[in-house]
């Protein structure tokens, strides 16, 4: 299936089997199976089939299947009900059966199952801070490599906790050796720059902060990991031993009013203030995606070389739906540079420079 704007596409039947290709290419083939089984639950009249069968607004751009995979998957982390145990490890690969599975399940668990539509995946991946560390070690080439980190959609505050986790990028490594969090992407093309940047400071923001000391809420964080991925969810267990030494730093806000008000802070001499986001732009409003770009531009306007003002985001390209890397700072680099594509769970970085 051609990926030109699959985020706009409206057909639930293309929408579901792109997103099941998705999760195949991405070493899923269970859970692809699991995916492509909402169609046969979208013609039930489950409560969670009929809302899937009329949802109001663009699947893929909601994430919409990955909403529903993730209240499939905690059902077995649980333990509450682990037959899809069977396909997710690959011992029921017949697409039928499969599907009657699946149909089982919402009969089953419709009231519990059907709350997990209600807001998008929060799939806090470790894994995609390997890009965001590589834009900062190329970053650091164009201004001062001292640096307030501000993220938006932080869910958990996984990536809020980058600066204690040790990075090998293409063998250019930064960050504490010792380390329980340990990001080695297979890394394609020349490695990043070799310099040596300092998070000052880290903090961010999320409608919905998910609290990595609650067991039940990290417990619904690797709902959302696709059960294939063992290495994402030791990723996790990592995340949860790092949060317990010392908690990220969350605040319950949107991220518009975040930045406005981040940015309205005094900025010390010497700091490169840096926004940074992972795979969430697209569920911010658009309201707030326009309050965001009018804050930056107010900030970058006053931004000088003693205090610079960087952005950089890894997020979807919506009509290849590649993950791009971009950063942009101010003064002196006002548009936007294109470093790398990578894997969206970090699997591999693969970096063009800039």
């Amino acid at each position: 299936m051609a990926t030109t704007g699959v985020m706009d596409i409206k057909s639930l039947d293309e929408a579901i089997e792109w997103q099941a290709q998705h999760a195949e290419e991405g070493g899923a083939p269970g859970t692809a199976k699991v995916i492509r089984g909402l169609l046969a639950v979208s013609r039930t009249e489950t409560a969670t089939g009929r809302r899937i069968a009329n949802w109001q607004g663009l699947t893929l751009k909601d994430a919409m299947p990955l909403r529903i995979n993730g209240g499939l998957h905690n059902l077995v982390l649980t333990g509450e009900d682990t037959r899809l145990g069977a396909v997710y490890g690959g011992l029921m690969t017949d697409q039928a059966a499969v599907d009657e599975l699946v149909c089982e399940l919402f009969e089953s668990y419709d009231a519990r199952l059907l709350p997990w539509l209600d807001g998008p995946p929060q799939t806090n991946e470790a894994g995609r801070s390997a890009s965001l560390m590589a834009g900062l070690l190329w970053l650091a080439q164009h201004v001062p490599a001292q640096f307030e980190m501000l993220e938006l959609g932080s869910s958990a505050g996984i990536n809020t906790m980058m600066e204690r986790y040790f990075f090998d990028l293409g063998g250019v490594t930064t960050g504490p050796e010792a380390s329980p969090m340990r990001i080695a992407p297979d890394w394609k093309g020349d490695p990043p720059p070799t310099t040596a940047p300092q998070i000052v400071s880290i903090r961010g923001c999320d409608v919905a902060p998910i609290d990595l000391s609650d067991p039940e809420a990290a417990l619904r964080l690797k709902s959302y990991v696709w059960p294939e991925a063992f290495e994402r969810m030791g990723r996790i267990d990592a995340a949860v031993e790092l949060a317990g030494q010392r908690p990220p730093d969350v605040v319950k806000q949107d991220a518009g009013s975040f930045v406005a008000e981040a940015l309205a802070q005094p900025q010390d001499k010497g700091v490169t203030r840096v926004l940074f986001h992972s795979i969430v732009w697209q569920y911010i409003p658009d309201d707030q995606q326009q309050a965001i770009r009018d804050a930056i531009d107010e900030a970058a306007s006053k931004a000088t070389p003693e205090r610079p003002l960087a952005w950089v985001s890894l997020e979807t390209n919506r009509k290849t739906f590649r993950h791009e890397l971009h950063v942009t700072y101010w003064p002196g680099g006002a548009e936007p540079t294109l470093l790398a594509c990578a894997h969206p769970h970090g699997a591999w970085v693969e970096w063009w420079g800039g």
